[in-house]
């Protein structure tokens, strides 16, 4: 996960900004009279619209970044320390932020941007998507609604320190979210199973009260600035509508659903095998390996691909340093010194004074140099995966910190494609070529290639409906609808039934809120989607990578070391929002969004699923 959204929160105190340097400039009292018979003098010249652009952009730029990193460093506190009962950093975080926030939605920067976005064919390229960013950035936090905003701010602010401040307990005994998720991928026992996937919901009615307010807020800031919902103020940043965008992750989920479909029938009969339970016709959550059932590669295990006992008694600074080195190897530079030195990696030690937020996260302090990581590294394969996504963005911000980027547009190109690079090289760490390469299998070593493609299937495609199913549908009906406080958990799981084809383990009456479990509702909101894109975009631009470049098998490539693809990712990643992302996609692999490569990649799975499954009920039903 990136940590992109900070610009995007809502803010109060207003800070408008001077803008009289963009005026013509006006006689004084010391300026000579014109003498009379002299005729009446031309006016003075009006600078061109595009130079008075500039100086806007110029002042509107120094400014924001001084407050974007100042924000950004309070929320790092505030993320990495958090003490029960101590509100310190929480405060100092929200002041930070309402002063972002207010100076982003300033009404004399939302005017001045509409004013020179009016002659936008006198403008650069790069002007216009620059005034397009802050009028973005504005429709947030407008100030045209100061306590609105400010109320915001205090909102989100609380439910970040109720969601990472939590006290999760199993059998009467405190348990972290690492415990829990350990228990869920490796325990055969159901009673334990269930005890604790029921642990991990037990923070969602903290969260209600919350998240209600919060949908309120959301929507009613960027209501006052035009957008219909708070969902769809998140989507137009794609340049897109919300039925446009459902639209395509509908198509999405039906091009991908004949596939999960054959996965969703052999996980069924395969779990009802392993727990000695009969086949349901949906599968309940607590036997599935996530806590949400977003991921289920914990079902298979691949004979001589146990990265496991390699990484064994690795540190978390020896794991890094494995992922840089990959970058490295393609002609990336290293990372500075400051980013081991800021970052957090290690997982707290028990008995520790506080929390920190333990979902893994990338950093841009300053939108230039200082950039940092947020995890919570155990030597396992999973870590090991998640560092070299995390790395993937810090790599991508490095990449368009350059000054050929101007400091609004240093993001990716759109927000999926940050996404798509850190788990396309997630997929490409994990790959047997790489893996011995690197020394974390034998050379020697049999593995099972159709069981390898079964359980990155498990990963990749299981998560597709979750995230284009199941949490957008939820959120739009959140937001766009308004969703009723009394039916938040019977949505939930009527989304979970229907995209995933999974049940919870018992009733789970309104007395729960079990969507709010998950992070991203609470404090990433509405833009859940961003990684299902980046699934379908990541398959796209391995595809090119492997074929095109490296000439390899997609499902056995080696990406380690090769120039080649260093260079095709600066290609992608250098620009950062300075082009059009539909356009840097087909200039890049030739070809606009598409699943296709993903069902490619997979071909060889669907075939050897349609074998293991005949004379099974297929009970999925089509969407």
């Amino acid at each position: 996960m990136t940590r992109l959204s900070l610009p995007r929160l809502a803010a109060a105190l207003a800070l408008p900004l001077v803008l009289a340097a963009c005026a013509a400039p006006r006689p004084t009292a010391t300026t000579a009279p014109m003498p009379a018979a002299t005729p009446t003098a031309a006016p003075m010249p009006t600078p061109d619209v595009a130079v008075q652009a500039q100086a806007f952009l110029d002042r509107y730029t120094t400014e924001y970044q001084q407050l974007y990193t100042v924000a950004q460093d309070a929320s790092w506190a505030s993320n990495t320390k958090i003490v029960p009962g101590d509100s310190t950093a929480a405060t100092a975080e929200a002041r930070a932020t309402e002063r972002l926030q207010a100076f982003t939605g300033s009404t004399a920067n939302i005017a001045d941007a509409r004013r020179f976005l009016a002659d936008r064919s006198k403008l650069s390229d790069l002007q216009a998507r620059q005034l397009d960013h802050i009028l973005y950035n504005a429709g947030n936090n407008p100030q045209t609604v100061p306590d609105l905003v400010r109320q915001r701010v205090a909102a989100e602010v609380a439910q970040t320190q109720k969601l990472y401040g939590f006290d999760y307990m199993l059998a009467g005994k405190p348990v972290t979210t690492n415990g829990l998720d350990d228990i869920l991928r490796k325990s055969t026992n159901l009673p334990e199973r269930r005890a604790a996937w029921e642990a991990s919901k037990a923070i969602g009615p903290t969260l209600k009260p919350g998240i209600l307010a919060l949908r309120d807020l959301r929507n009613g800031t960027v209501q006052a600035l035009g957008y219909s919902d708070f969902f769809a103020y998140q989507v137009s940043d794609y340049g897109m509508t919300t039925p446009e965008m459902l639209a395509d992750l509908d198509r999405i989920n039906r091009e991908l659903r004949p596939l999960y479909r054959e996965l969703h029938t052999w996980a069924r009969y395969e779990l009802a095998k392993k727990y000695h339970r009969p086949v349901p016709d949906q599968i309940p959550a607590d036997w599935l390996p996530n806590r949400w059932a977003q991921d289920w590669s914990g079902l298979v295990d691949v004979a001589g691909l146990d990265v496991d006992a390699a990484l064994k008694g690795k540190s978390p600074d020896e794991i890094t340093k494995a992922g840089e080195d990959f970058y490295v190897s393609l002609g990336f530079r290293p990372l500075p010194a400051s980013f081991y030195e800021k970052s957090s990696l290690y997982p707290l030690p028990a008995g520790s004074p506080f929390k920190k937020n333990n979902h893994a996260s990338a950093w841009h302090m300053d939108l230039a140099n200082d950039v940092r990581s947020l995890m919570s590294i155990e030597p396992n394969a999973e870590w090991y995966e998640t560092v070299h996504h995390e790395l993937g963005h810090i790599y991508y911000y490095q990449s368009y910190s350059t000054p050929q980027v101007p400091i609004l547009l240093r993001e990716g190109a759109n927000r999926a494609f940050h996404e798509a690079i850190g788990s396309m090289m997630g997929l490409a760490s994990g790959q047997r070529p790489y893996l011995v390469g690197r020394g974390l299998i034998s050379p020697t070593a049999k593995i099972d290639t159709v069981r390898q493609l079964l359980k990155e299937a498990l990963s990749y495609v299981v998560f597709v409906p979750f995230a284009a199913g199941t949490m957008t549908q939820f959120e739009h009906d959140l937001y766009a609808n308004h969703l009723p406080a009394d039916s938040l958990n019977a949505r939930w799981w009527a989304d979970v039934a229907r995209y995933q084809g999974v049940v919870p383990p018992g009733v789970r009456g309104e007395q729960f809120a079990d969507a709010l479990t998950k992070t991203h509702i609470n404090d990433d909101p509405a833009q859940y989607y961003d990684y299902a894109l980046s699934y379908i975009l990541l398959f796209q631009l391995h595809d090119h990578i492997a074929r095109d470049i490296l000439h390899q098998n997609p499902r056995a490539t080696n990406y380690y070391g090769s120039k080649p693809v260093g260079d095709f990712l600066k290609t992608i990643l250098a620009p950062g929002a300075t082009a059009d992302w539909r356009v840097l996609l087909r200039q890049s692999t030739g070809r606009d969004l598409s699943a296709q490569p993903m069902l490619d990649y997979f071909a060889p799975l669907m075939a050897y699923l349609k074998e293991a499954n005949k004379g099974r009920k297929a009970t999925l039903a089509d969407l």
